[in-house]
């Protein structure tokens, strides 16, 4: 049964939807301080559920005041009500990438680029027919230019730990992430280039001033308020990245000549179709693989050395068997395969999602059934749904093998590309159309991770957004 199904086919108990929006804008304000400040979003969102005994509640989501005109969010937070969200039958996406607010047009020259349509705009089957066109054009340059990028990210590895005894993997993960994209999309380094080995700061400070509203600056406790007040109340302006945006674009523009000479068929001015590459290259994939492969990195490291040497043998033996890497032989690796999907599983990369109804909808928890209303934003935090224990044994805990054999039936239950996993993205629906791509780049790293390493160990931390992850040590392959 659909989980937005009619009350008249429902057999669970309709309910009201619990919980409330406290005061006009002190509510928010209160609700925006507990989410950043006094609780943190797990917390959050954990003492509610308790509170009110419903995984689907309302409350109000940030930034709110002044930023955004209306904080008020239906909250799906199990693993069955959350794919409400993809249904574009019954929600729309207008407009809400980032929740309840929408940053400067300004920041994408002016275009409502492909993230922020509804796909019953006719924008939108243009723009991501022609991002999925673009991405089969580059196809067989996937995995050769990753393992050319990915050997140079090894050696800087090691030479971190050799002369410092560490190496801190997301500042060279990133640097290497947005060489990868740019050479794919570009065809040239970008250190050919006007913008030289500046993109990823570029980048991230187009990406911060976005999506500042939605985060903190990691201030100690008694500067909470001047966080706050820096990020939350008003929108960062563009004129702060103006400048250096338009480096970005320019190079793109200058460099990207064969991909966007495709963007006319598909009835696409050069101009949106090179904002629109920009906002994939740099805000959709970059700015996904900078938090990704950090976390990916983070859970195997954290596992220990049993698992380490579960993936190296079942890694070497398939590449030994298919004589090379290939599809094919990555395919093979349902061990691997299995690690990348719970490491999604487990922090996915964009934790939130967002949708408005279109209609009276109800949409179904384990539990119960609650009646939506027209026009209603419905928010979803997806860790709490990929880490529902109804539907996941251990689901606070990282279990490599979760998805094999018996347990690939529970991939349908994995969200991370705005959709499921076993469903593939068509111009239809809002599914990440780079999907497939970044499922094979992350087993392709720890493929070419555990053909040079037999075991390595990390330290990480919590970061505003995403974790911080460092080698401490490395322990070459002693077997291949």
């Amino acid at each position: 049964m659909s989980p937005s199904s009619s009350s008249s086919e429902s057999k669970l108990p309709l309910k009201p939807i619990p919980g409330d929006y406290g005061s006009p804008f002190f509510g928010a304000i209160k609700d925006r301080l507990d989410y950043f400040y006094n609780q943190g979003k797990d917390e959050f969102f954990k003492t509610r559920i308790q509170k009110h005994n419903s995984t689907v509640i309302k409350t109000n989501m940030p930034p709110g005041p002044f930023i955004a005109k209306n904080p008020h969010v239906i909250a799906v937070l199990d693993a069955v009500s959350f794919p409400i969200l993809f249904d574009t039958s019954k929600v729309e996406k207008y407009n809400v990438l980032d929740g309840t607010f929408l940053p400067s047009l300004s920041f994408t020259g002016g275009h409502r680029v492909c993230a922020y349509l509804d796909p019953s705009e006719t924008k939108h089957t243009a723009l991501k027919s022609y991002f999925m066109s673009v991405l089969a054009s580059t196809h067989s340059e996937f995995i050769p230019l990753f393992r050319s990028c990915l050997s140079q990210l090894f050696v800087s590895i090691e030479d971190g730990i050799a002369s410092h005894k560490k190496a801190n993997f997301n500042n060279l993960g990133q640097a290497m992430s947005f060489n990868y994209i740019f050479r794919l999309f570009c065809g040239k380094d970008p250190s050919e280039t006007a913008i030289g080995s500046k993109g990823p700061a570029i980048a991230d400070k187009w990406l911060a001033l976005q999506l500042g509203p939605l985060f903190t600056l990691g201030l100690p406790k008694f500067l909470k308020y001047v966080d706050d007040l820096l990020l939350h109340t008003f929108p960062l302006p563009f004129f702060l990245v103006k400048s250096d945006y338009y480096k970005l674009y320019d190079v793109f523009y200058a460099s990207s000549g064969p991909i966007l000479d495709k963007a006319e068929s598909f009835g696409v001015t050069r101009d949106e179709a090179c904002h629109n590459l920009v906002f994939l290259a740099c805000f959709s994939t970059y700015g996904g693989l900078k938090v990704w492969f950090p976390a990916m990195i983070k859970w195997v490291g954290l596992s220990g050395e049993k698992l380490h040497r579960q993936l190296a043998d079942e890694i070497r033996t398939v590449v030994k068997e298919e004589a090379g890497i290939t599809i094919q032989a990555l395919d093979k690796m349902v061990l691997t395969k299995s690690v990348v999907y719970e490491a999604f599983r487990i922090e996915p990369p964009v934790p939130f999602q967002y949708a408005k109804a279109k209609e009276d909808i109800v949409v179904e928890s384990h539990e119960a059934a609650y009646k939506i209303k027209k026009g209603e934003m419905i928010f979803g935090y997806q860790p709490f749904a990929t880490k529902d224990p109804v539907v996941f044994d251990h689901a606070e805990d990282f279990v490599g093998h979760r998805f094999v054999g018996e347990g690939e039936k529970l991939l349908k239950y994995v969200y991370w590309s705005n959709g499921r996993e076993t469903v593939d993205p068509t111009v239809e629906d809002k599914q990440c159309p780079g999907k497939d791509m970044v499922v094979l780049l992350s087993r392709l790293m720890l493929v070419e991770f555990f053909l040079r390493y037999d075991t390595f160990s990390v330290e990480t931390a919590v970061l505003p957004i995403g974790s911080s992850v460092t080698f401490t040590s490395l322990v070459k392959a002693t077997s291949i």
